[in-house]
């Protein structure tokens, strides 16, 4: 089912494998996520596919916005997450060229028990 060898197909995109490193980057400097602790899901829109608001407590946005959705296992402080998101953006400007204004973040945090990473185990 699917090929194991742990290629990623996504990563021949030049501008999501920047999305995805610079996200990945940011996590392991701010939340202390280990560096193989890497389970992405890029979900692309075409334009009028995904709705938002240009201007909702922020903005102006536009057609580069990208929505990160972040399911965290445990809490982080207000200061770690604030910190989180100011090197996010800076990240995404350098690379893939995102506007501070395009990236908006939510942050769901669940209990260790809500987790399996596999083989039917709780964690």
């Amino acid at each position: 089912m699917g090929d194991s060898s742990g290629s990623d197909p996504v990563l021949h995109d030049p501008v999501l494998q920047a999305l995805s490193q610079g996200l990945h980057d940011a996590l392991v400097e701010n939340f202390e996520v280990p560096k193989t602790d890497r389970f992405q899901v890029i979900h692309q829109h075409e334009v009028g596919e995904l709705i938002f608001d240009p201007h909702y407590l922020g903005g102006p946005r536009s057609h580069d916005f990208v929505l990160i959705a972040i399911t965290a296992g445990r809490a982080r402080s207000v200061t770690t997450k604030q910190q989180f998101y100011r090197d996010l953006v800076e990240k995404l400007g350098r690379a893939p060229g995102l506007n501070a204004e395009d990236v908006m973040v939510v942050i769901t945090t669940t209990a260790g028990d809500e987790w399996s990473f596999g083989g039917g185990r709780g964690n």
